[in-house]
């Protein structure tokens, strides 16, 4: 099988060996997308390894058709479209992968729509929904909104009841969320997002993948019994905090990933997609948002786009060509 290596921080496309053998309860998938996350690129970087066990290979969602089935599947069979969730091994031809981690495309959905939603939809509703216990009507803040993630979250922001206010680093970019149902926003190259969070009423929960400086502004706007869900540290791993306002609001910071889950774990986040955001998506109320595609070859042009902060929405890598 073909597939990415890394070598010397380089993509590059070329022989692997076949996915091993089938467990009980895996599927192996032909896949046709790969999504491009940033996890991906600080695996390449040599900052964030696989889980041991899992494929050196980067790709952290798919789409594609499933070609055979071990013998404990019940929800799958050979010819199924599917979209994965996956530890590692997307940005190849073929992976094999826990049943619990596969879901079945939504109606209406081609492939390529199909793998720009595992990894966004799943990060965005358990940090959202089960890591942050947002409640219908509370206040959320969004950053780096116009990403994948971002982009996700704010539809599910709308669907669910949920006010959001987003910060994103232009204004067209600050105009595609607003689109997507955004109630404010700000641009980040115009300093501190504190004062406009307070006066639109500041944040009953935060979703935050920069760290950094940004923690302690975060918890400047956060409202009492509020929550901060770190998932990622774009803006750095160190910071200084008021201890004694945390105290006093009673607020949290929770930190979280998506990567090192067990499938058990994995599976109950999907299984929540496929109950409440499924619907939504085949009913047209949310969408995938793709801001490029390119041919999985050209993983390296692909990761510099991303890198470039270009996209609004998802980036994806063509592996089978189908739609």
């Amino acid at each position: 099988m073909q597939g990415i290596a890394i070598e010397e921080k380089r993509m590059v496309w070329r022989e692997h060996e076949d996915p091993g053998p089938l467990e009980a309860e895996d599927v192996r998938i032909d896949i046709a997308w790969a999504g491009v996350n940033r996890a991906d690129l600080m695996q390449r970087a040599g900052n964030y390894p696989p889980p041991p066990g899992e494929s050196e290979i980067p790709g952290l969602e798919v789409s594609g058709t499933v070609v055979e089935v071990g013998r404990s599947v019940e929800r799958f069979r050979r010819g199924d479209r599917v979209c994965a969730l996956l530890a590692g091994g997307g940005y190849a031809e073929q992976v094999v992968v826990n049943e619990a981690q596969v879901l079945p495309i939504p109606h209406g959905l081609g492939l390529r729509e199909a793998a720009a939603l595992p990894e966004v939809f799943a990060t965005a509703w358990l940090n959202l929904y089960m890591e942050g216990a947002v409640q219908p009507g509370q206040r959320v803040l969004l950053h780096a909104a116009a990403s994948g993630v971002g982009t996700a979250a704010i539809q599910l922001c709308r669907a669910f009841g949920n006010p959001c206010f987003v910060t994103a680093g232009s204004s067209d970019k600050l105009e595609a969320c607003y689109r997507l149902g955004a109630d404010a926003g700000w641009n980040r190259h115009d300093g501190s997002f504190v004062d406009a969070v307070k006066q639109w009423g500041g944040a009953d929960m935060i979703l935050d993948p920069v760290g950094g400086d940004y923690i302690a502004q975060d918890l400047a706007v956060l409202n009492v019994d509020g929550r901060l869900v770190l998932i990622g540290l774009m803006g750095g791993a160190e910071t200084q905090v008021s201890l004694g306002r945390l105290l006093v609001k009673r607020q949290r910071i929770i930190g979280s990933t998506l990567r090192s889950r067990s499938a058990k774990a994995k599976g109950a986040i999907l299984d929540a997609l496929y109950a409440h955001v499924w619907p939504k998506l085949a009913s047209g109320e949310i969408e995938p948002l793709i801001a490029s595609t390119w041919p999985v070859q050209e993983a390296e042009s692909a990761m510099q786009y991303l890198i470039d902060n270009a996209n609004i929405g998802k980036v994806l890598l063509s592996v089978g060509g189908q739609g």
